[in-house]
This record gives C-alpha cells, structure tokens and sequence, in this order.
C-alpha cells in the first residue's frame, strides 16, 4: 500500500475520487491543474532519514505560500515514476527528497509526461552522493535548499535518453562505477578523493576491461576500456570533478569521458593523478568529447551494466544515447 503523508483530503474542495494503478490506489490531486499545486515526493530511507525529517519543514513552506500540497512516499523501485506518471501532470512543482536514484525515477516519469504538462522540478538532496544537486548548486543546508523551492530561479536543462530510458545527469561502465554509487558519501569524505580513487583502483589484476566501439560526432572510436561516462554534470560519483567551465547543464551537449586501460603501473598513476588533479584532458589515456548522441557497442563476449545516476541497467550489449536539450525546468538557487 503506498504511503502518503496526508490520506485524507488536504482541501474541502479535493475531489474523493482515486486513481488505480497494478492494484495501488494514489489520491486525485483535483480535476484541474493549478500553479498552485504541488506534489511531494519523499524516499524516507534516504539519507540515514533525512528526507523524512526536513518533510514537515517542506509542507509548511509550501502552504505558508499559498500551495496545495500532496505528499507521498516511495515504498519502493518505481514508485516515484509512477506518482509522477498519475498525478504530475496536475500540479504546477513536484518537489522531490531523496538521493541521485530517487531524482532518476522522478525525471522519468516527468519525461512521459506532454512536455507542455511537464510541471517545474525542485529538489531537495537527502543521499549520499548527490552529484545532481552539487551540479545545480541546491544549497547542501536544509533550510536554505527548501528556500529555493519558491525563491529559486527556474532553469531549463538537459536529460539524458538511454536506449529509451531516461537519466539526469550520468550513464556509465567500467571498473569504478559500482564501487562509487555503493560506498556513502562518509567513506568518501574519509578517504578523500585520490585516496579513495586509489582504493577503488586496487591492483591491476582487480580492474576488469572492456572492450568498445563507440561512434562520436561521426569518429569512430575502438579501444579498451576501464571506464566511460557520459554525463552533464560537474561531478561524477562524488570523486570525479570536471572543470566547471566545461559543463553546462543547458546546451544540449554531453561531456564524455573514455578511460584506456593502463597496462602497468606507470601508466595507472598518470591516470590517478588526471583524476585527482582535474587535468583530464593533459593525460594520454582519458579522451575527452562534447556531442549530442553517442553509439556504443560492447565488443566482449556478454553484455555489461551500465549505472544511469547510480541506477542499474543490465545486459546492454549496444546503447544510443541522446541529449534531449531543454527539457526540464528545475528551481535552483538563484546564486548557482
């Protein structure tokens, strides 16, 4: 049964009647849409429970300015997808509390949305890596990220399109990726960046390569690899950071980044050291692309697993990746 903070009717004039989707029933927001409506979506185990502790502070934000607001809770993978898919279409914000997995759900369902019913998107960071949230510049201070709800300014950007599926702001394979979006942002404030980077590395033998033919702005690219990731972000996994002034979230261009596999430990090193230092582009094995749609092909015997913001996607044996420009509007601080 899915959980929501209000079962009742938030409003006298809420219409009773009930929505059924695979035996769950979701509250109606009303027969019509308004500015003034927004949907809550929280994951209340996100974050040690932050999402669940910041929600009331949410509400009386939101209804101090005027909203009607229904909360929901996500009881599990694809919940928020399908809150969003029901019930988005009605309301003028749907505000969002979780980590990167919980954001990847909610701009699905926004994206199977009309783009002229695709309400605003704010979001209020409560996991533990976040790299969506440092990217927009959402305050990291409860307070101040719920100030940019209403406060904020309203910006368009991009999102990703993965064989069909879609994402905010990554998809990636290769050695790190797991090992990045399994371990919490604690262990990565401990370690640090190189520090961590080096554990993740290990030995040599640890890293598993593959093999790629990717098709980017009409070059041909095949080689082997440790690692790709096609993002619009600033970080990636909380560890990897590119230059600020190579991102930009609204341009309809992604940054790629392809990892060579290094044959000894000379060459891990100057690969270690691009990362920690930020000079990607001065490294012989890391190649750097802006485009608008990359073609991969996995040249090994079985297919792989990509992660989309952190979420798995298994068995892909042939992507084709799409930057669908503009095609969100979501509250950032107006500082960002």
């Amino acid at each position: 049964m899915i959980a929501s903070a209000e079962k009742e009717k938030l409003n006298n004039s809420e219409s009773d009647v009930e929505l059924e989707d695979s035996g769950r029933n979701l509250p109606a927001i009303s027969t019509e849409a308004g500015e003034n409506r927004a949907l809550l979506i929280f994951n209340p185990i996100a974050g040690d429970n932050r999402a669940m502790r910041i929600l009331p502070s949410v509400i009386k934000h939101m209804t101090d300015r005027g909203y009607i607001c229904t909360t929901l809770t996500t009881t599990g993978p694809g919940t928020a997808t399908e809150y969003v898919v029901k019930l988005g279409g009605e309301v003028g914000i749907i505000v969002c509390s979780g980590g990167d997995g919980t954001v990847n759900e909610v701009i699905n369902g926004m994206m199977q949305l009309p783009a002229d019913k695709r309400p605003r998107f704010a979001y209020i960071p409560a996991g533990s890596t976040n790299d969506f949230a440092n990217t927009l510049g959402i305050p990291k201070k409860a307070e101040e990220a719920i100030s940019v709800l209403t406060d904020g300014e309203c910006v368009p950007i991009d999102v990703g399109c993965f064989n069909g599926r879609y994402y905010a702001y990554v998809s990636a394979f290769g050695a790190f990726t797991d090992i990045a979006y399994t371990t919490s942002q604690d262990a990565k404030n401990i370690w640090g960046p190189l520090a961590y980077f080096v554990k993740s590395v290990g030995k040599l033998k640890d890293i598993r390569p593959i093999r790629a033919r990717f098709i980017i702005n009409g070059e041909e690219i095949e080689d082997t690899f440790i690692l790709c990731a096609i993002s619009n972000s600033k970080i990636i996994a909380g560890v990897i950071k590119l230059k600020q002034s190579w991102v930009n979230m609204s341009d309809g261009l992604f940054e790629i980044m392809l990892i060579k596999y290094p044959s000894n430990a000379i060459e891990t090193g100057k690969i270690v050291n691009a990362l920690s230092t930020g000079e990607l582009k001065s490294c012989e094995f890391i190649r750097m692309f802006r485009a608008d749609e990359i073609d991969v092909t996995i040249l090994e015997d079985e297919p792989i697993s990509w992660s989309l913001d952190g979420e798995c996607e298994k068995d892909v044996r042939h992507a084709v990746i799409k930057n669908v420009h503009g095609a969100l509007n979501v509250m950032v601080s107006a500082k960002a």
